[in-house]
């Protein structure tokens, strides 16, 4: 983890090193990259670890300092170790492919705020446990190995270096949900953007 936040901060510096000039916003293609820490705390999961995803799209300019636009990308949410040593439930992890809308609003020529959600398909595996009986001292658990259809949502702020690079702070929302099993982190990252 110390490796990727290194890695992260690095990267963070690259951009800083770019002229702050930042012109109005266009339309236009843009890929972006995050990586952060997602947190799972239900169904007996209480547990942390590294999440990281990319994304891709365009963005529409409906007036000189707000962009909405399409996107589409892959997100890693990390796995989750259970809090408790119940045999069979198992590590819970979760990935997938997001498709959905996205929007970028400049608050000053550097400054934004930013909003996303949509689709989201998680591979989601992990168990629980849904039933006990208290003569046997035998938990009944059910393991899940299944693809969810449900979304994702998210916002964040940050800064543009130029009309082409950014980076930001964001907070997202994962649904995931199969066979009675929820798994639904909540992500914390950072983020670097580069608009063609």
């Amino acid at each position: 983890m110390k490796n990727k936040l290194f890695a992260t901060a690095l990267a963070a510096s690259a951009f800083l090193a770019l002229p702050a000039a930042h012109a109005a916003d266009t339309s236009g293609f843009f890929i972006n990259g995050n990586i952060g820490q997602s947190s799972f705390d239900k169904h007996g999961y209480d547990d942390d670890d590294t999440a990281y995803g990319i994304n891709g799209g365009y963005r529409w300019a409906l007036a000189p300092n707000f962009l909405l636009g399409v996107e589409g990308g892959y997100a890693d949410l990390g796995s989750f170790d259970p809090k408790n040593s119940v045999t069979g439930v198992g590590r819970a992890e979760l990935k997938g492919w997001n498709a959905g809308v996205n929007a970028h609003w400049n608050l000053t020529d550097n400054w934004y705020l930013s909003g996303r959600g949509g689709y989201f398909r998680g591979d989601l595996k992990g168990g629980y446990v849904n039933a006990f009986d208290p003569t046997t001292s035998v938990y009944t658990v059910t393991r899940v190995d299944d693809n969810s259809n449900k979304w994702y949502a998210g916002a964040g702020f940050g800064y543009d270096f130029s009309s082409n690079a950014s980076i930001g702070l964001n907070y997202d929302y994962y649904k995931a949900t199969k066979s009675g099993l929820e798994v639904n982190p909540k992500v914390v990252s950072v983020s670097a953007e580069y608009r063609f």
